[in-house]
């Protein structure tokens, strides 16, 4: 049997479901193809853009997400807050999400630049705009990147959450070697060839 692998930039707003009662859901994208055996490779929340694979083959599938297999996941974020040398430490140790007794497993963090709330809410989605423009203009904001190995739920929200930092953009951009593809724009997606990479 032919697998196929498929590369998607998930949409902001999209949910990583076969259905959902409220929102359009990632395999909404996938109908054309008539292929039920399909399946998104992993999760990610609504609120999270960026790299997800989907493919028919379980294997493949199961080996991307199990958490053993220590994949590396890079995202790119901007957050509300500083994060300052000692909580960027404390991400990179590790940290204990609320209701968990078990701290996540260390991640890479780096700080690519300041702005302030009032020159980023401009380009960030209408309804995260919305959910911010309450807060003070000049509240500051960090932009980064941050690699983890797990896949818990909403982790690095809930991460960033616990060194005092609010996610307000997060796209995934890596996981292992294959990058997502700068071409594909959200909600788009391309055949990928996995074994070959």
């Amino acid at each position: 049997m032919m697998y196929h692998y498929y590369m998607f930039h998930k949409p902001f707003g999209c949910v990583t479901a076969r259905r959902d009662e409220r929102y359009p859901v990632v395999m909404d994208y996938f109908r054309e193809l008539n292929n039920p055996q399909l399946s998104p490779v992993g999760r990610l929340d609504r609120e999270t853009e960026g790299l997800l694979f989907v493919t028919d083959d379980g294997k493949w599938n199961r080996l991307m997400t199990l958490p053993e297999s220590g994949k590396e996941k890079c995202y790119e974020f901007i957050v509300m807050g500083e994060l300052t040398p000692e909580r960027i430490r404390c991400l990179e140790q590790g940290v204990c999400l609320n209701g968990s007794p078990e701290p996540t497993a260390p991640a890479k963090v780096t700080v690519t630049g300041f702005s302030t709330l009032g020159q980023v809410l401009p380009r960030l989605h209408p309804e995260i705009q919305e959910k911010s423009s309450h807060n003070p203009m000049d509240r500051v904001m960090t932009f980064g990147t941050i690699t983890i190995t797990q896949g818990r739920y909403r982790q690095i929200r809930r991460m960033m959450k616990a060194v005092r930092c609010l996610v307000l953009e997060l796209r995934r951009v890596s996981i292992d070697d294959i990058r997502l593809d700068e071409e594909l724009k959200p909600g788009q997606w391309k055949e990928i060839y996995p074994q070959e990479q």
